[in-house]
């Protein structure tokens, strides 16, 4: 099972993304509104994948980039640009195949 964490400022998208990811019989998708809630979930979870959705302040993004490399250096860390749930499989596998090669 691969573990993924979306985090997101939008509530709609955001449970739109977690819908889309666990969609995918061998994802487990979990989001987070909130930098707090991130690295919570984040503590309790090993994540494989963490997506960036838009709306996170740089200072927000460099917290969190920080905080999920030292609590787990393996996780990949992707921006996600929205578009759809093609765009997302696409990212989500692109970042997979780049985190095991």
């Amino acid at each position: 099972m691969i573990n993924i964490l979306y985090i997101g400022r939008h509530q709609e998208i955001l449970e739109t993304v977690v819908r889309l990811i666990n969609a995918n019989e061998d994802w487990f998708g979990a989001g987070a509104e909130t930098d707090e809630t991130a690295m919570n979930i984040f503590s309790t979870i090993h994540f494989h994948l963490v997506l960036l959705g838009c709306g996170i302040e740089e200072a927000s993004e460099q917290k969190l980039r920080k905080f999920f490399q030292e609590t787990n250096p393996e996780c990949k860390i992707v921006q996600h640009y929205g578009g759809g749930s093609g765009l997302l499989k696409n990212e989500i596998l692109s970042a997979l195949e780049n985190n095991l090669s």
